[in-house]
């Protein structure tokens, strides 16, 4: 039996319903799933292939419950390929949620701003990505039952997610920010020449997740929906230090505004 199926039986067993969709929590953003209700809470450790989250603010919980009146199951934490872990692990939960039946994945992250209008706390739709940790999850024999051989990329955010979540937004008077996401491997954060580097690509935002998720989605056939919390601001001629804590930190203070974003999308499905 391969790592999927068995992830499958062992949440199957605890949680008897078809999700609605998928949701990531990224640094610092856990708090999210407190609005989750009726929660089965299963740990990363007891869902056979699943890696252990080791990263600053993932706490390494699977919770399946109820949000905003429909059936989700979220990470609370995710993996990440400068932990170590094999980029076949890294999506592993993208496909288990797809495999308990979600079609649509909302991803979040905490994220440095290389735009120069961004500032500290300010939330971005992702409606584009650059892969600069050049890994891809799809490398190998293609298995049909998951998705094509040469999945089409060229709107992997869903432009109607992205409408829905302008709107609702709108509606909660919180700002967003629009623009792209480029995904680094990391675990250092970027020197000055990369920052500029990511900028002089097109990138408004920078940080080590996410791409391969969204590639393993999109190869599924799911809609996507991306959340950057902006946690760093990025400018290369004022670069100040940056730590781990300060970005979790950073990110939980928008944790209110992120579930805000996510419960009015959910909210016109």
């Amino acid at each position: 039996m391969n790592p999927l199926q068995h992830a499958f039986d062992a949440v199957r067993s605890r949680w008897p319903h078809e999700p609605d969709l998928g949701l990531i929590l990224g640094s610092g953003l856990g708090a999210v799933a407190d609005a989750i209700a009726e929660p089965v809470v299963v740990p990363y450790a007891e869902v056979p292939g699943f890696a252990r989250s080791t990263a600053i603010g993932h706490a390494g919980r699977l919770i399946c419950g109820w949000l905003g009146g429909k059936p989700v199951v979220a990470m609370q934490g995710r993996f990440h390929l400068y932990e170590g872990w094999p980029i076949e692990k890294v999506v592993l939960p993208v496909r288990l949620m797809h495999r308990l039946g979600a079609g649509t994945l909302v991803v979040t992250n905490a994220a440095g701003g290389v735009n120069p209008r961004y500032r500290v706390g300010d939330l971005m739709l992702i409606d584009d990505q650059i892969n600069l940790k050049f890994r891809n999850p799809l490398v190998g024999e293609n298995d049909e039952s998951i998705g094509p051989r040469f999945p089409d990329m060229s709107a992997p955010y869903d432009k109607a997610l992205i409408a829905a979540a302008l709107r609702a937004a709108m509606t909660a008077g919180i700002p967003l920010q629009q623009g792209v996401y480029a995904g680094m491997l990391g675990p250092t954060y970027e020197t000055r020449a990369e920052y500029r580097m990511v900028r002089q690509l097109g990138a408004d935002a920078v940080g080590m997740s996410t791409v391969p998720e969204v590639i393993a989605a999109v190869h599924a056939g799911m809609r996507v929906l991306g959340l950057s919390v902006i946690t760093n601001a990025c400018s290369p001629d004022d670069l100040g230090e940056t730590t781990g804590e300060q970005v979790a930190d950073a990110a939980a203070a928008a944790a209110e505004r992120v579930r805000a974003v996510i419960l009015g999308v959910i909210a016109t499905r």
